[in-house]
């Protein structure tokens, strides 16, 4: 007989989910400020899809075997089933965090991004399937929408404070001052104030996973469930052990409901769109807001270069690259203010949209969110006013609350509770497949087919959400609750 789960109050819901506050900080740095990082360190734009492999690769790997894992955890004296992943998850990025604004290199920055996607994924997936865990299919939509307010919060703060800082912090070009000496910032080093955000990130993550951890304890297992993980564990050798994690997650992809395949078929194009987003909107901006061109970008590269090899730079050139130093830091506050923005909407929309998707059903609250961000991302390039900008970003919110809750809702719907880690994983898996083919496709087709320009990607993006919401059409409106007895 199944544990019948209570209501929860609003305020245990709330602290079950304020841990995804420190995570989502975490991924909101990682969305705004480790591309234009990248820039400052060298990369051009056609690289930056590639250099952003290592989130698809690291979610694909990493969720979806610790949710198998987990499903089969049982630690009481480090927290219970799930905790203890995204603890360590917490940890681990956090120490990332500290250290990713010193990168002295292009490639050491690449690394550090790897280590620190697997520990944001280490604390992710555990954590969707702890909120599913601990709620009935009643308050399943509340709880994953108050994640989604979490996840704003996170971002939004993340966002605001890359804004603040450089507004703030910022330091001036020094006239006549050297390029390529350590007197003053220049392109190819990492703005001091951003690392203030990420020792700021690197806080919120530890401490509101560790309150999280304290205010929410797990539901323990049954008898039968404990002695078949001690059985499981006695009769199965180490490497037994290790590998069935892969055979539940082949196992549990064989049996997916029909439900799941239709999300699979958006997912690919919502998430391919949204790391067009991520990784092309500070570039969009240098050149739709701030008149950055490709010539002024490989004049750039060649006073660099030069600057590298030890040359002399004359005052001209200095002058040059100091003033797009400057308007670079300005495209990464702008792109902090409109993703802070975003972010802010999707705060106060996650819970809003429960009643919606109550009686206009969660499908049809997804098409339209879909379809809405498309617009928001197909308008943004015509917009020349900072101000302006931020009214598609209300458009993106509401659709990014939508996409942070209602799917995750729709699938705890139609999978074994028994299972719901590995599912959860697989979730995750179907979004990190197109980030991971977004990685290595989109270099070439920007540079052979859009010119290499950073509007023409945003566009491309715009259009990939609107045939996310036609798709979407095609998930099955009414998806019958499980029955516990």
């Amino acid at each position: 007989m199944k544990f019948k789960k209570p209501n929860l109050s609003f305020w245990q819901i709330w602290n079950m989910n304020v841990g995804f506050f420190g995570i989502q900080f975490s991924f909101g740095l990682q969305q705004t400020a480790v591309n234009p990082i990248f820039s400052f360190l060298g990369a051009a734009h056609d690289e930056l899809p590639l250099l952003n492999l290592a989130g698809p690769v690291t979610g694909l790997l990493i969720q979806p075997i610790i949710g198998a894992i987990s499903d089969k955890t049982w630690l009481p004296k480090w927290g219970g089933r799930r905790k203890p992943f995204f603890l360590i998850g917490a940890i681990a990025g956090s120490l990332c965090l500290l250290v990713f604004p010193f990168s002295s290199n292009l490639w050491f920055a690449v690394g550090l991004l790897w280590i620190l996607d697997a520990a944001n994924n280490t604390a992710m997936e555990p954590y969707r399937a702890f909120v599913g865990d601990k709620l009935n299919d009643t308050q399943l939509t509340f709880g994953y929408q108050m994640q989604s307010l979490f996840v704003g919060a996170g971002i939004t703060i993340a966002n605001f404070s890359l804004f603040l800082f450089q507004d703030w912090f910022s330091v001036p070009a020094v006239e006549g001052a050297s390029l390529c000496s350590t007197d003053v910032e220049v392109v190819s080093s990492i703005p001091r104030w951003v690392y203030y955000s990420f020792f700021l990130g690197a806080f919120a993550s530890v401490a509101t996973i560790l309150w999280s951890v304290w205010k929410t304890p797990e539901i323990p297992p049954t008898d039968e469930e404990l002695a078949k993980l001690k059985k499981d564990k006695q009769e199965h050798t180490f490497l037994q052990r290790a590998t069935e994690p892969f055979t539940e997650i082949a196992g549990a992809i064989g049996s997916m409901p029909k439900m799941m395949w239709k999300l699979a078929g958006v997912y690919f194009f919502q998430w391919y769109a949204l790391f067009c987003y991520w990784q092309f909107i500070t570039p969009m901006l240098r050149t739709s807001l701030y008149g950055v061109s490709t010539a002024d970008t490989e004049r750039l590269e060649g006073i660099m270069q030069s600057c590298r090899a030890g040359g002399t730079i004359s005052a001209t050139d200095t002058s040059f690259a100091q003033n797009l130093q400057l308007v670079s830091e300005q495209a990464l506050a702008q792109t902090g203010l409109m993703n802070g923005t975003y972010n802010l909407v999707t705060m106060f929309v996650a819970l809003a949209l429960v009643p919606f998707a109550r009686k206009y059903s969660s499908k049809a609250v997804y098409v339209v969110c879909l379809f809405l961000t498309g617009m928001a991302m197909i308008s943004m390039p015509y917009l020349n006013d900072e101000y302006l900008l931020l009214l598609p970003m209300i458009l993106f919110g509401i659709g990014w609350a939508a996409m942070m809750g209602i799917p995750y809702a729709m699938v705890s719907k139609v999978i074994p509770e028994e299972r719901r880690g590995v599912y959860m994983g697989i979730v995750n898996m179907m979004i990190v497949i197109p980030m991971l083919i977004q990685t290595v496709t989109f270099g070439p087709i920007l540079k052979n087919l859009l010119g290499n320009n950073a509007v023409n990607a945003i566009l491309f993006g715009g259009v990939f959400f609107f045939i996310a919401a036609l798709l979407a059409l095609r998930i099955k409106k009414h998806v019958p609750k499980r029955i516990e007895i």
